[in-house]
């Protein structure tokens, strides 16, 4: 996030002492015993910060995220070399299993993100108890919902790529957490929205001090996506259309602006993860994000290349060629950007979690799903389905659900979508039965067989051994 960029620059000068309290938590049990004073406003959004700085991903978590979040996809190959990252090339054919290390690490991941968020809730009770101004308070409760914000993105993803899995809400010591029994998918899914509801009750709808900060209209869209998900219908258009109807948000003129670094935080934005090398060739304390640069081009001379992963399948090209779609452009980054010395492809490129186009979209499919919502944007389906065409350059359609289904798969292309659209839709034994997926196992991913190890109330997802 370029604005909190500044955060976090601030908060690693002044956490120097402590940096891996705050910056690289990896169990719930590490809460700090010391080192930050409660009493002092100017603190508050620190821990949040460190939340923020946890979504970010390392260089080896990249090559893991784009793995399993994507190639398990119809749209992705894995790229890169034959020899480089073998077990990533699994997800292409869904040979992947248990021992899989890239499943693991998505895991822990998004575990460390709940335990950074879980950090930040607890120290904003504290912070409660120290601070008497009702700024100060109102700045603790909005800080709060932030950090749900965040921590419930983590346990939506763990949900949708393990099913059952245990909720950490607290901090534990180690052997609570060995201890820890799995929810079931409901009921993960009925905290994810108790967070989000929590966040969009004290979260402002804008943040006037640091850009990229999630705010209420956030809360919203990752609420409206997650429904989707849960076939809620009319919540997803509630919330859809309440984002709408804002007038906060619009698609940019042109399909490609919308992921340029220049246009970080910009009118289609709604989530994203930020990435900056600050303009320096090289050091290690920078908001640096390496999505982007999984994807650079491999073999280019430096400082200009990257890994080669996820490259578009022929199939996806397919699809859009059949469209006469040129959509493209998503983590191409100038030369003028890419400062660093050595391997420095796209370390200044935003990952965009959720963008406008996506919630006219969720909007459009809960509606023609059934949705009973009286909408306040005075937008139909067909509205929203159409605006997101117009944008590309493509005639309007009739809002039927195979055509929103299309328009998600060409709008969101490589984003990280297509292969949980695919499993909530119900048509992913049909669309990736061909590339191995067998149905009743695939749709979600194993258990890491470390964690089972270390937690054996850990079930099995069906379909996998040991």
């Amino acid at each position: 996030m370029k604005a909190i960029r500044i955060i976090l620059i601030a908060a690693a000068a002044a956490l120097t002492v402590s940096c891996s309290d705050f910056l690289n938590i990896r169990q719930e049990a590490t809460m700090p015993s010391s080192g930050l004073d409660y009493s002092k406003t100017d603190n508050i959004f620190l821990p949040v910060s460190a939340a923020y700085a946890s979504m970010r991903l390392s260089e080896g978590r990249a090559q893991c995220y784009v793995g399993v979040m994507e190639i398990a996809s119809d749209d992705a190959d894995k790229g890169s070399t034959e020899a480089d990252g073998p077990t990533v090339g699994q997800f292409d054919n869904f040979t992947y299993g248990p021992d899989n290390g890239n499943v693991e690490a998505m895991w822990n991941f998004f575990y460390d993100i709940s335990s950074a968020a879980n950090y930040a809730i607890e120290s904003m009770d504290l912070f409660q108890k120290a601070i008497t101004s009702e700024q100060g308070l109102m700045q603790v409760e909005q800080c709060r919902g932030e950090a749900k914000i965040i921590r419930a993105y983590a346990y939506f993803n763990l949900v949708r790529l393990f099913g059952t899995v245990p909720i950490i809400d607290k901090t534990m010591s180690s052997s609570e957490l060995a201890s820890m029994s799995a929810s079931s998918a409901d009921k993960v899914y009925e905290f994810i929205y108790k967070d989000l509801d929590d966040a969009i009750a004290v979260v402002p709808e804008s943040f006037t001090d640091y850009k990229g900060r999630y705010n209420k209209y956030t809360a919203m869209a990752l609420k409206a996506k997650v429904a989707l998900y849960r076939k809620d219908w009319d919540e997803a258009a509630r919330l859809a259309d309440l984002v709408i109807a804002s007038g906060k948000f619009s698609l940019m003129s042109r399909f490609k602006d919308a992921f340029n670094v220049e246009n970080e935080y910009g009118s289609e934005s709604l989530m994203e993860v930020g990435s900056s090398d600050l303009g320096q060739t090289n050091g290690d304390v920078m908001p640096l994000c390496y999505y982007g640069f999984m994807q650079g081009p491999r073999g280019n001379k430096e400082p200009f290349q990257g890994w080669g992963y996820k490259v578009p399948s022929q199939a996806l090209i397919d699809f859009f060629d059949a469209r006469g779609d040129v959509n493209n452009g998503k983590v191409y980054v100038p030369c003028n950007t890419n400062t660093r010395s050595y391997n420095a492809y796209a370390l200044d490129h935003n990952m965009r979690l959720i963008r406008y186009a996506d919630v006219l979209l969720m909007f459009a499919e809960a509606m023609t799903q059934g949705a009973s919502v009286t909408p306040t944007s005075g937008y139909t389906a067909l509205m929203a389905l159409t605006e997101v065409r117009n944008r590309a350059g493509l005639a309007p359609v009739a809002a039927t659900l195979e055509n929103i289904y299309d328009e998600r798969r060409a709008e969101l292309a490589l984003e990280e979508n297509r292969f949980f659209d695919l499993v909530r839709w119900g048509k992913a034994a049909e669309v990736l039965g061909p590339l191995g997926f067998k149905s009743g196992k695939n749709e979600l991913f194993p258990i890491p067989a470390p964690q089972r190890e270390l937690n054996p109330n850990l079930p099995q997802t069906p379909g996998y051994t040991y």
